[in-house]
């Protein structure tokens, strides 16, 4: 398996079964991942310089737009996009191998977790892993230690309050919070301008 091959795997939703060769194949991307996030964590680097190695973590170029406050962690890294002008805050955790998309604009604040990733519900295959991608449109605020679930889109323009939890789907222009999310209200044509 390559990695073209073990990307197509998960996105088509394909389960990782324990011991699998997918399973197998992303013991070696997490390897991967393991070792550019410690050098992103390491020590200082200059804006361009974290550029680079995430770019190199995610194996496509980021946006000169792109600003990343470290530390930060995933255990695979390949299944990230980012559009322009993206801001990930200190903490943040990315579990990304169903595939994590964050349109233009999105501010990511401290200690976010965004998990793409569930296990089986039986325990007699609980080893086994269901990948869902998440969806984070244009513009999207995420409020700091805020968790996002597999198979979640927030739709542009969003609000995700701090420390909620994202089960299912946020429509565009809203405010959501609480655990489980919920949308609070939607946003004022004033606090859309």
């Amino acid at each position: 398996m390559d990695l073209e091959a073990y990307l197509e795997h998960l996105n088509s939703g394909k389960p990782v079964t324990g011991g699998s060769e997918a399973h197998l194949f992303m013991h070696g991307v997490s390897q991967e991942a393991l070792r550019i996030t410690a050098e992103i964590n390491g020590s200082y680097h200059a804006p361009e310089e974290l550029r680079a190695l995430f770019s190199q973590l995610i194996g496509q170029p980021v946006d000169e737009s792109f600003a990343l406050f470290p530390p930060f962690h995933t255990d695979c890294g390949k299944n990230i996009h980012i559009g322009k002008h993206v801001f990930i805050n200190m903490g943040c955790k990315f579990q990304d191998q169903g595939g994590i998309f964050i349109g233009d604009g999105a501010l990511i604040g401290h200690n976010v977790v965004l998990a793409t990733l569930n296990h089986a519900m039986s325990p007699n295959h609980r080893g086994t892993m269901i990948p869902e991608p998440i969806h984070i449109g244009r513009n999207v605020w995420i409020g700091s230690n805020a968790t996002v679930l597999p198979g979640v889109t927030i739709g542009d323009g969003a609000i995700v309050a701090a420390g909620a939890v994202v089960t299912r789907d946020v429509p565009e222009n809203t405010i959501v919070g609480g655990v489980p999310a919920r949308v609070m209200r939607h946003l004022r044509e004033e606090e859309l301008q």
